[in-house]
């Protein structure tokens, strides 16, 4: 059933391309001090240092806080947010992947004494942004830069929870491929299929509309045909910008629409097993997309036709549909991703308690054009786990 309303936030100002880093001047004018957050990884590669010079440049004084770990915890969130108020910056800066981005959209709303990261779990729309924000992504995969989430682990639950609120949409984004050059392949692959996850997603959930399958096929066909290259030679600039870009646009058109049961199952083992987002997602993407086949198979024919641009050797729609699903389980052979939970020392003997996490994942699974039973995600978790 198509959506009879629907809408779209964008960012203020999205810079891209050569030197798109340089737009920090701008971006900056009129602030006194800047908060730049990023994590002890990003740190480590020296990849901060870039953005640091060119707020040196602008003349502007600043703050690193980067005392967050992977896959953060509310309560870890919560912390670094405390810095954040202390140092009374009056823009921020993130640098980094998901994680990082989603800590400062959540700083950038929590500058007042009103309401902790806890309280906004329980009653997201309690908050009004107060601090400018400008993202500069580190990994072509999350499109937190896009979005108005904000994901964190909640440890009593053992899920990861997204907070979402509409005034998280950043007002600057900065797509500059120099920063994503010399992104260590795993990590490369593991967030390129994010995206693609967002894509193919967004694109076949409940709540598509003419707005989210604009971005969502053009970020699909993006993503297919650059994602292995990106991933494979440090050096393809121009490949490693189009997948900055791709992943964008899967971004945006999560706000316009929404994941669905790929992301719903994986939060569980985000949040239980510490497993990277991009991975969980990777393993559970084609067999959700072959449960979901019967339902989004003229969705999945039609993006099909957008992103083969050769010789086009299928003609009927679930010869298309088989070769979407196949290519992407391809993708994620080729890019060396785990699709067994077998290396995270997750058994059988936790079967019964990941479905009932996933299933609790409501607002995404709400998204899923197949409805999903306790039944069908224990048959799709059994894919991926060790027997």
């Amino acid at each position: 059933m198509a959506l009879e309303t629907y809408s779209m936030i964008m960012p203020r100002a999205i810079y891209s391309g050569k030197d798109a880093l340089k737009n920090l001047k701008t971006i900056t004018a009129g602030a006194k001090k800047v908060a730049v957050f990023t994590d002890e990884g990003i740190l480590s590669t020296g990849l901060v240092d870039m953005p640091l010079a060119e707020l040196e440049r602008a003349g502007v004084e600043t703050v690193v806080l980067s005392d967050l770990p992977p896959e953060p915890t509310y309560s870890q969130v919560q912390m670094l947010v405390d810095q954040f108020k202390a140092s009374k910056a009056d823009l921020i800066v993130a640098v980094g992947g998901g994680s990082a981005m989603d800590t400062a959209k959540l700083a950038s709303l929590l500058a007042t004494e009103h309401y902790t990261v806890k309280d906004l779990l329980d009653d997201p729309g309690l908050a009004v942004k107060t601090v400018r924000t400008c993202l500069i992504p580190t990994t072509a995969g999350t499109g937190s830069e896009a979005t108005p989430n904000a994901i964190v682990a909640v440890p009593e639950k053992a899920l990861k929870i997204g907070i979402v609120n509409p005034s998280m949409v950043p007002d600057y984004v900065i797509l500059d491929a120099e920063m994503v050059r010399g992104l260590p392949r795993k990590i490369a692959a593991a967030t390129g299929v994010d995206a693609m996850a967002h894509a193919i997603e967004c694109f076949t959930s409940n709540k598509a509309n003419p707005f989210s399958d604009t971005f969502a096929l053009e970020a699909f066909d993006m993503i297919l045909n650059n994602i292995e290259k990106a991933c494979d030679d440090p050096d393809a600039l121009d490949a490693k910008n189009q997948m900055q870009i791709a992943a964008f646009y899967a971004g945006v058109a999560i706000t316009c629409s929404g994941t669905t049961a790929v992301h719903a199952l994986s939060y569980p083992l985000g949040g239980k097993y510490h497993i990277a987002h991009g991975v969980s997602n990777a393993m559970l993407l084609v067999p959700v997309m072959k449960f979901n086949e019967p339902a989004i198979r003229s969705k999945l024919a039609a993006a099909y036709d957008r992103v083969v641009h050769g010789e086009k050797t299928c003609s009927t729609e679930e010869e298309k549909s088989a070769w979407v699903v196949k290519r992407m389980g391809d993708i994620v052979k080729h890019l060396d991703i785990p699709t067994s939970l077998a290396e995270f020392n997750v058994s059988i003997h936790d079967l019964d308690a990941l479905v009932d996490a996933g299933m609790q994942v409501t607002r995404l699974l709400v998204n899923n054009m197949r409805e999903v039973t306790p039944e069908d995600a224990r048959q799709i978790y059994l894919q991926v786990l060790p027997h």
